[in-house]
């Protein structure tokens, strides 16, 4: 039996999103013909060419002028003469064009080129003091990465407000708690976007008697391009069966009682997808529901979930990953900042690798900790990763490796190290950790020995008694010394952070950022990007509101549920607060006012940080972080306002 596995849009674009290729190399092992196809891909390369700019220009044509895209209109044939050339750069197929699109002005230059307003130039008018006088190439991808975003922004604006370059709809499928909306917009007049999809879905489809198509659905972003796609394939192939999955569908319709939905699919499957794939094969077969497993099928207008008992494999028995089917060649790498954690990234293509299910740690308090794919552990031996690695550079010809684990545990990531080391494999890889005591200089050294070139972590709330709500297990301290063991050892070290913590006070928010500045100042990170805290309906939080002194408002669950709005009596204008945070993260990443007084970035008056300015330095040398006394608030002016930094492509 022929198996299609789709990505569907809109997810990154500089390399496949992880779970079709592991899903095709578990079934290809079952025995099945599994196949893939990334529609999310597909979908861009079709907007992102002469002929999908002209539909662009011709849409924008028939509305009322608008001063947000009379730049983009009236040089509409210079992005159409230039789409395909600058797109062919960045997926490093014409590498010869770099000189041309290093210089200013060859490029239509929209309103995100207006980053570069404000930049110091050379006497040509290119970014020398970023990319000196070897880096025409780099120049080059980063003015094209521009070029790309001014071309989104049109379509956003002009054509379809839900476009985005990793998402789309997902506005309209956050925290989606009653279908209808949803429903009116499938069923509604298509946008161009939405006639880009049904084309694709018409490309991918490999046979008009494809019996079974599967979709993952990583995030809310992704939700609506899967339904399209799935109504567009059950057109053009009316037997074809549609199974749902993936990491959104696992963690927000797990109380799935929704039956219009399955006007779109068949099956619906929770967490892990091999099993429940396995179950869905055998049951198109024999029609028994005892093979379904976690799988949501409809009887009538009633939603019938089935959760027969199997045995599970276990991680290490997972074959490597397969891509074949998918074209590598195509992936678009960006470079949309100057600043080389981001860049390192969304540039280039990396293979993704999960080196553990789970997450070794899976107790903090804003975590998803009671679902399958954070609280049940199971590491694959180093020598099995490594066997993983090797099959899949033999496979892509490339030796980079991004491990997309919740967390790498300090254990495992020395097990591969050395297993890396013994083998002689020279690799580049990066991933995830916690910023806990044990990675120190030793360890952060032999990872950088073995190929580790970055790590991302969270350091969340940035303040002991806060990272103790949490549950987060680490200090200030703590953290700050892994972190500078790591950028010690020559890694780029990126920091997830959290603002709006339940109970968190302004004065925390303030103090925080001032850690950040000191962080960033030392060089012990290289990035950071601040998220809103969020309580979700799987997490502690979600649990128990009550022990974290927040309330949970009544809200409707008739379809998805996980982000649950949140009352907390300590919020001080967070919105505000994040604002002022964004803004002064923005700049440290670039090197920027370092000296400055935190306060000076938030538009409303905060207290002066109790922090003292050497407190991070402390820190390292082994001294607590004793706050200073606090001194009385005053009105600070604004900071300057600079441009919110995108978040970081997921995945």
């Amino acid at each position: 039996m022929r198996v299609l596995l789709i990505t569907p849009p809109l997810l990154q674009c500089n390399a496949p999103y992880p779970a079709t290729p592991l899903l095709a190399a578990w079934l290809r092992q079952a025995g099945y013909n599994a196949v893939q196809a990334d529609a999310s891909l597909g979908l861009l390369l079709r907007l992102f060419s002469a002929d999908g700019l002209r539909r662009v220009r011709d849409c924008l044509a028939r509305q009322a002028p608008s001063p947000a895209l009379a730049y983009f209109r009236e040089q509409a044939e210079s992005y159409i003469t230039w789409v395909e050339p600058v797109v062919r750069y960045l997926q490093g197929r014409d590498p010869s064009l770099a000189h041309r699109l290093a210089r200013p002005g060859v490029l239509p230059e929209g309103p995100r080129f207006e980053a570069l307003r404000g930049q110091e130039l050379g006497a040509d008018g290119t970014l020398a003091w970023a990319f000196g006088s070897l880096g025409t190439a780099d120049e080059a991808h980063y003015r094209a990465s521009l070029f790309i975003d001014d071309v989104a922004t049109a379509i956003r604006l002009g054509v379809d407000p839900g476009f985005g370059l990793a998402r789309y709809e997902e506005s309209l499928c956050q925290s989606l708690q009653r279908i209808d909306p949803l429903l009116e917009r499938l069923e509604g007049a298509p946008t161009l976007v939405d006639e880009a999809i049904d084309a694709v879905a018409a490309e991918i489809l490999v046979s008009p008697k494809l019996r079974v198509a599967a979709l993952t659905v990583p995030f809310p972003g992704t939700l609506y391009g899967a339904l399209r796609l799935a109504r567009a394939l059950r057109r053009l192939a009316p037997g074809l069966k549609v199974i749902l999955g993936g990491g959104y569908v696992s963690t927000e319709l797990r109380a799935l009682a929704e039956p219009r939905l399955f006007r779109y699919v068949d099956y619906v499957c929770l967490d892990r997808g091999f099993m429940p794939m396995l179950g869905v094969l055998r049951h198109m077969l024999t029609h028994d529901d005892g093979d379904l497993v976690r799988t949501f099928t409809a009887s009538g207008d009633r939603v019938v979930f089935h959760d027969n008992p199997v045995e599970e494999p276990c991680h290490a028995d997972l074959p490597a990953p397969c891509t074949q089917g998918l074209h590598l060649d195509r992936y678009i790498g960006l470079a949309e900042m100057l600043n080389p954690m981001h860049v390192l990234w969304s540039r280039q293509r990396w293979n993704k690798l999960m080196a553990a299910h789970g997450c070794y740690w899976h107790r903090c308090a804003f975590c998803d900790t009671t679902l399958d794919y954070i609280r049940h552990y199971d590491p694959a031996p180093p020598a099995r990763i490594a066997d993983w690695m090797a099959a899949v550079q033999a496979e892509t010809g490339s030796a980079g490796f991004h491990i997309v684990d919740e967390a790498l545990s300090p254990a495992l990531a020395r097990g591969l190290s050395e297993e890396l080391l013994r083998r002689g494999m020279v690799v580049s890889w990066w991933g995830n950790v916690r910023f806990e005591a044990a990675f120190d200089d030793d360890l952060a050294r032999l990872m950088a020995r073995a190929g580790c070139i970055a790590v991302t972590g969270g350091l969340e709330a940035l303040d002991d008694r806060l990272l103790g709500v949490l549950n987060k297990g680490i200090t200030v301290a703590q953290a700050a010394r892994a972190c500078a063991a790591l950028s010690r050892a020559g890694l780029m070290v990126h920091a997830y952070l959290i603002y709006g913590v339940p109970s968190q006070t302004t004065q925390e928010t303030v103090d925080a950022l001032e850690r950040l500045r000191q962080m960033v100042a030392l060089g012990l990170i290289h990035s950071a990007y601040w998220h809103r805290f969020a309580a979700t309906a799987h997490s502690p939080v979600g649990a128990d509101p009550a022990r974290f002194g927040v309330t949970l408002r009544p809200h409707e669950t008739a379809f998805a549920e996980n982000e649950i709005p949140m009352l907390d009596p300590a919020d001080e204008d967070r919105e505000a607060l994040g604002r002022g945070l964004h803004r002064a993260t923005y700049n440290y990443m670039h090197g920027r006012e370092l000296s400055r007084d935190v306060r000076e970035w938030f538009d409303l008056a905060v207290p002066r940080p109790r922090v003292a300015r050497d407190a991070i330095e402390r820190c390292l040398r082994g001294e607590d972080d004793h706050p200073a006394s606090p001194a009385p608030s005053r009105r600070s002016p604004p900071g300057r306002l600079q441009p919110r930094p995108p978040r970081p492509r997921r995945g």
